[in-house]
């Protein structure tokens, strides 16, 4: 299978293009990079997003055809629905850092390009394997199925507490890092040798921590399509807004109690639709709609049985 899928080199250019662009939009011209995001503005650009993400289903159907434009659709949802996980994470790595909302907006807008450009790696690698080694699927479905699981059972800020990131302690062996400098900048230097800030630190597992959710991501989309460049799109676009998402998420997600079993419920299904593909065939029209039908009732029940003081 050829990394770039069916579709000719101007068709990737136009669309990195146009996502060049966007990130323009969405990091600097716009939203500002450096400056947290008030939730009147986070709820306006989200809308933004998703609009232009769903108007961009119209494209890849006139281009593609409906298949590919349910497929696209289907993985924009999941990529969106799992970003919300990410958050939550994020939400416990500034807590645990004690990072102002300012200084977030300065490792989010780094991790964020790092993500994308992680997950294209993936998405274009990954997809091109699976297409010569089917069985790889049946791995990835049994992985998902357990990721959902331990989603659940493993407490979140316990089992990726930072101090205990692998790569912060190995740059730490390389790099001098200062968890307790709380300056704006990643590095700084003294005594004429350049250490790393508690910025640093935080990016570094801001960055790992979204290294970890591309390796559940990665099965999740292509359970739907193994298509490269509908895998790529759906990523994209889903990682697109994702700064502006944390901030207004940052506020909401606490309201939410059952989202998280939501979001382990889709890992679950999508996985067993992956390791069943072979005895019952689960359209991706339905896989949509039951995507969106767990989003919406874990969504509908935390709105409808509150947590009650003093249960968390």
């Amino acid at each position: 299978m050829d990394l770039l899928g069916s579709h000719s080199p101007s068709v990737w250019i136009g669309f990195n293009v146009f996502l060049a662009v966007c990130l323009a939009i969405d990091f600097g011209l716009m939203s500002g990079r450096g400056r947290a995001i008030g939730i009147k503005q986070a709820v306006f650009w989200n809308l933004f997003w998703i609009v232009l993400a769903v108007g961009f289903t119209v494209v890849v159907r006139k281009a593609y055809g409906p298949a590919a434009a349910t497929e696209y659709l289907t993985g924009y949802v999941v990529e969106r629905a799992l970003s919300v996980d990410n958050i939550f994470v994020f939400v416990i790595i500034f807590k645990y850092f004690s990072v102002e909302a300012e200084r977030q907006a300065r490792v989010l807008f780094w991790g964020i390009l790092g993500a994308l450009v992680m997950r294209a790696a993936f998405i274009v690698a990954g997809a091109a394997v699976v297409s010569r080694f089917h069985f790889l699927l049946m791995i990835f479905g049994a992985f998902l199925v357990y990721t959902g699981v331990m989603l659940v059972v493993k407490d979140k800020e316990e089992a990726r507490a930072p101090d205990k990131n692998i790569v912060v302690r190995l740059v730490g062996k390389i790099l001098p890092l200062d968890a307790q400098d709380h300056s704006n900048r990643f590095f700084v230097q003294s005594a004429g040798r350049w250490r790393g800030t508690s910025l640093f630190v935080v990016l570094l597992v801001v960055t790992t921590t979204d290294f970890v959710f591309a390796l559940d991501s990665l099965p999740a989309i292509l359970g739907i399509t193994r298509d490269p460049f509908v895998l790529y799109t759906s990523n994209a676009f889903a990682i697109l807004g994702m700064r502006v998402l944390y901030f207004l998420l940052s506020a909401i997600l606490p309201k939410f109690r059952f989202l998280n079993y939501g979001l382990a419920l889709i890992l679950v299904f999508i996985g067993v639709r992956m390791l069943g593909e072979r005895f019952i065939h689960i359209s991706t029209q339905l896989t949509l709609l039951i995507v969106v039908g767990i989003l919406v009732t874990s969504i509908l029940l935390s709105l409808a049985i509150p947590e009650k003081e003093g249960e968390g």
